[in-house]
């Protein structure tokens, strides 16, 4: 090589390395070692494949560099029985695990799971890429941080239910054991164990019961903006769709929120993102029937809805005037809200790229199926 193509190969290593130094990490002041977890009740994603961690009984929020950045591309081919592969990597069956949560990690597109085992009732983290390859992500000896989430006015966070990357903060849904038990957690960005962060207590409109209350976890949220302002998306069982704003938010504040939507009762939302298709925007929205028995709405209590994403923006039919998914002689009362049916049965769910979602649903005949499906 002569001297001038030497010259200019290294003002290419050199330009690399500055895009790579400039790119501000998503943690600060890290350390590297074994957080002390005491018990993990949901995992999410950040950005450059940050693992975010919910330690409801050790009231934290830990976040862990995977290093998992390369992508690997999925087929559109299922993998049936996954819970009985899962289990088969730690030595136990399908009856020997729960699958408690999935997140797919939008940097490598590989899927993490958050396993309880049934014998001891430890959690682990299983992790399954577009090749097929299952492995344990080890929490020993990881480059993370670990941030206490803020306490209520007279007690610590119990559990955390969900939680969400923004741009500018990481919010966390979690219980208090107080009046105000339902909390939003927000923790500034990049996260940083020094900066500290803030919550607020939920009051919320429940359209099915005709009363605010105070009690009900949010069992999932996502980030939503509107008019350039921030707001937290949050559902809850029993089955309404509610926004709180983010704006001059005060710790400890008491927060009335926005019920915007009603599913119906006797649901337990459990995931919720939004995407686009064919230039408009949507919410998908996996559910748990616990009426399903009295009341089905098709062979699986796991049914989920699309809901046009406008329906988030509205400001003047909320609470109890709130739009209803269905009518007094329960038939669909909106076409802003659809019926997803080929996801009857979506246990859990994750959206894989811009055109399609990673699920786990149950089938009818009997075992549970990891599926790759267009998003509706």
């Amino acid at each position: 090589m002569n001297a001038r193509l030497r010259w200019f190969s290294l003002l290419a290593v050199l330009g690399i390395a500055s895009l790579s130094s400039s790119a501000e990490s998503p943690l600060k002041n890290t350390i590297n070692g074994t957080p002390k977890i005491s018990a993990i009740d949901a995992i999410r994603f950040g950005p450059q494949g940050v693992l975010l961690i919910g330690d409801g009984r050790g009231s934290q929020l830990v976040a862990i560099e995977t290093g998992d950045l390369e992508p690997k591309k999925w087929g559109d081919k299922g993998l049936e029985n996954i819970d009985e592969k899962l289990a088969g990597k730690i030595g136990t069956t399908g009856k020997g695990i729960e699958i408690l949560h999935m997140a797919v990690n939008p940097a490598s597109h590989t899927a993490y799971f958050l396993i309880r085992k049934q014998d001891d009732k430890k959690s682990l983290i299983l992790t399954l890429d577009g090749t097929g390859k299952i492995a344990e992500f080890s929490l020993e000896n990881v480059k993370h941080v670990a941030i206490p989430l803020p306490k209520g006015e007279s007690s610590a966070v119990s559990r955390v239910t969900d939680l969400a990357w923004m741009s500018d903060r990481v919010i966390v849904g979690a219980v208090c054991s107080e009046e105000f038990a339902s909390k939003i957690c927000s923790i500034p960005t990049p996260l940083d164990p020094k900066a500290g962060s803030t919550s607020f207590s939920t009051e919320t409109y429940h359209v099915a019961h005709h009363r605010w209350e105070t009690k009900a976890p949010m069992t999932c949220l996502m980030p939503f903006k509107d008019d350039g302002k921030d707001y937290v998306v949050g559902a809850f069982a029993c089955t309404p769709v509610v926004k709180y704003p983010l704006t001059q938010v005060e710790p400890n504040a008491k927060v009335k929120g926005e019920s915007i939507l009603e599913l119906g009762s006797g649901n337990q939302p459990r995931t919720m993102f939004t995407y686009q298709k064919d230039g408009k925007s949507y919410v998908l929205m996996n559910t748990f029937r616990f009426h399903h028995k009295t009341k089905p709405f098709g062979w699986s209590p796991y049914w989920t809805v699309r809901i046009d994403l406008g329906v988030l923006s509205e400001k003047e039919k909320i609470n109890d005037k709130a739009l209803l998914r269905l009518n007094s002689m329960s038939k669909p009362a909106t076409e802003q809200v659809k019926f997803v049916d080929e996801y009857l049965g979506v246990i859990h769910l994750d959206q894989l790229d811009k055109d399609r979602a990673l699920v786990v649903k149950e089938e009818e005949k009997g075992g549970l199926t990891l599926a790759v499906l267009m998003l509706p």
